[in-house]
């Protein structure tokens, strides 16, 4: 028989909204166990604007959405604010665009509460000189930028110092019922292959897009539907603030600063599987054309990346504009489904992750009878060493007034030096993992500047196998692996300065090191 684990909540999915729940429920003294299929933020919580929204975005299409930002996002501002960079934000019209719905603007972001100040043209573009000459409105609201990587590893750092264990690379494979209940979940390690199985009095579906398919795996349906956004990394900061189009929410319409970069998108694009989630070279196009009306250096600016992530959005598939249907969360107790400790949350924003997971530990509370109350909305979230690694431009400082001679530099991007990259071996391995380049890549910014990994892979890989984290061909594998993850944000953007890099890693690794990629 298969040793069994034993525990009060088991958390399925290690994104921002199954790392805010196991936070939640460990600060009113729950035993619980987390599970990623994958690594923390693999999935859409890794792959968003980082944003953190005003909630103007959504005043004229989802008033409930629009109001649940804003105050997630004071909350966040106050107790989170290590993780936020309160840039501001504006919305901006240029000509061409819907005038009834720049003179409405101000009213429905009343209707919701949300401020927002009437700017006068030349003001906004002394702000933000990147602007169009062809502004004809522009408003400022309270957008803010976060950091999606550091905000998570941070909720699950403190959630494991109160007791909460993280099983990274484990994949649900099945939940033995009885008598409406899951009586066991069934879990399979993705690196060994071995089974083995957890008893949980409450098990929560946490897994963002994967939700319907684990719900599935339950005997359950979920009205689901996937709708992939595509996003772009430019090579410096273009604006200081976030920079919204002034119209109903739609396509290429925003820019958000994140340190020494800006991230431009989105796309909503209805896809019908989870396999092979990545952006298009029509997509690029298409954002940028329509973007740089807004914004003109956009057409010339140089990108060094891009990615997709998928909005699980729960609501009817037959709905013809993924735009139309709700941001806002779907919390499932499934009872009427026949399962009585089994819940789903999905849906909502990044913004909202802290609030998702309230409602979600307020009823799993309820039912193991446990009467403590949220804590996280009045609790600051602490700062975890190993979690800070993930903001741009940190290390470059911290090289320049603190570094050692011998701490040599495995990226020089972003100027990450060997002695963050110890820090972080440490860090894996204190939540059970084994550190390689892209657990590494993740919590940390290497591989995110200019070259992509070009050099500092190569570096990365050759100092794993000094501190003897790797050993045979382990590092070609992972380095394989890397670089394809790289491969995949570089491909939609081959012109210009990208195209001659792309070349320059070809000839390096399939030519020198005989490494197909």
């Amino acid at each position: 028989m298969k040793k069994t684990l034993q525990t009060q909540v088991l958390i399925l999915g290690g994104g921002i909204t199954g790392t805010g729940l196991a936070r939640d429920l460990a600060l009113r003294g729950v035993r619980c166990v987390l599970v990623e299929q994958k690594d923390v933020n693999a999935g859409a919580s890794g792959a968003n604007h980082g944003l953190l929204h005003s909630g103007a975005r959504y005043v004229s299409n989802d008033r409930t959405s629009a109001t649940e930002c804003y105050t997630e996002g004071k909350i966040l501002k106050r107790l989170a604010s290590h993780c936020i960079e309160d840039s501001g934000g504006l919305f901006v019209a240029v000509a061409g665009d819907d005038e009834k719905y720049v003179s409405d603007f101000p009213h429905l972001c009343s209707l919701c509460d949300i401020p927002v100040q009437t700017l006068d043209i030349k003001d906004a573009r002394e702000m933000e000189p990147a602007l169009s000459k062809k502004l004809i409105a522009a408003f400022q609201v309270k957008d803010a930028s976060i950091d999606p990587f550091k905000l998570s590893m941070e909720n699950i750092s403190q959630a494991q110092d109160l007791g909460c264990h993280l099983l990274r690379h484990t994949k649900v494979i099945g939940f033995i019922q009885d008598k409406k209940r899951i009586k066991t979940t069934r879990l399979m390690n993705m690196l060994t292959g071995k089974a083995f199985f957890i008893e949980a009095e409450q098990v929560v579906n946490a897994t963002g897009a994967w939700a319907g398919v684990v719900a599935d795996i339950a005997g359950v349906s979920i009205d689901i539907l996937y709708s992939k956004g595509s996003l772009l990394v430019t090579h410096n900061r273009i604006t200081t603030r976030v920079i919204n189009r002034l119209r109903p929410s739609s396509n290429a319409d925003i820019l958000v600063p994140g340190g020494t970069v800006s991230v431009l998108g989105t796309t909503s694009v209805r896809i019908n599987t989870l396999d092979n989630i990545h952006p298009t070279i029509e997509e690029m196009d298409f954002i940028v054309g329509e973007a740089a009306a807004m914004i003109p250096v956009l057409e010339t600016t140089r990108y060094i990346r891009a990615y997709a992530g998928v909005r699980p959005l729960v609501g009817s598939k037959s709905a013809t504009d993924d735009r139309h249907v709700s941001r806002g969360y779907a919390l499932l107790n499934h009872t009427e489904d026949g399962l009585d400790n089994f819940v789903t949350i999905t849906g909502g924003k990044l913004t909202t992750y802290r609030l998702m997971a309230e409602k979600t530990a307020d009823l799993i509370c309820r039912r193991l009878g446990v009467l403590r109350p949220c804590l996280t909305r009045t609790e600051p979230l602490p700062s975890a060493r190993a979690a800070k690694w993930t903001k741009p431009g940190l290390a470059p400082k911290l090289w320049e007034t603190h570094h050692e001679p011998e701490d040599f530099l495995v990226c020089e991007c972003e100027m990450v030096p060997k002695s963050v990259v110890d820090s972080l071996i440490t860090a894996i391995h204190k939540q059970n993992g084994q550190p390689d380049l892209k657990a590494i890549g993740l919590r940390s910014r290497i591989g995110k500047g200019a070259c992509q990994g070009t050099f500092c892979g190569l570096r990365l890989a050759a100092y794993l196998y000094d501190r003897g984290e790797l050993g045979s061909d382990q590092g070609l594998t992972a380095l394989r692996e890397f670089l394809n993850e790289r491969w995949r944000g570089v491909r939609p953007l081959l012109w210009d300065a990208p195209l001659i890099q792309a070349e320059l890693q070809e000839a390096l690794y399939c030519g020198l090191f005989n490494l197909e990629l």
